[in-house]
């Protein structure tokens, strides 16, 4: 199995997704099409989830993300939730004047069934 990584633009985030267990979403994602942005992140969480790492770390730098990419980060933690045998953990980052970034991953942090960790940066 290989690393997952893509570019990020002005519309999509960069996307890391190591084998290690480290997994980065990075930026802005206002894709076009946000189910098909999304759809090779989940396949490939669906491919690792047969041999994962034993900590799995997703880290969520978003600056700023819209309504379809919501679901789609939801359908990501939610697949994330089925890998077995590794400890799997979110780290939230926002920015420290973004009340609506860190309600928004208070309120993942309330649907999804993963430990969460809010993180304070000055910039993201």
């Amino acid at each position: 199995m290989e690393d997952l990584k893509q570019e990020g633009s002005a519309k999509t985030p960069v996307v890391e997704f190591s084998t290690s267990g480290e997994l980065l979403l990075k930026g802005r994602s206002i894709p076009e099409n946000s189910i098909e942005f999304y759809k090779p992140l989940i396949e490939w969480i669906e491919s690792y989830s047969e041999s994962p790492n034993s900590t799995t770390v997703l880290n969520v730098q978003l600056e700023y993300f819209n309504t379809s990419s919501s679901k789609c980060i939801l359908d990501v933690f939610k697949k994330l939730e089925t890998v077995s045998g590794s400890e799997v953990s979110v780290k939230w980052y926002y920015e420290e004047d973004d009340e609506d970034m860190l309600e928004a991953g208070e309120d993942y942090e309330a649907i999804i069934d993963l430990p969460f960790e809010m993180i304070e940066v000055e910039e993201i």
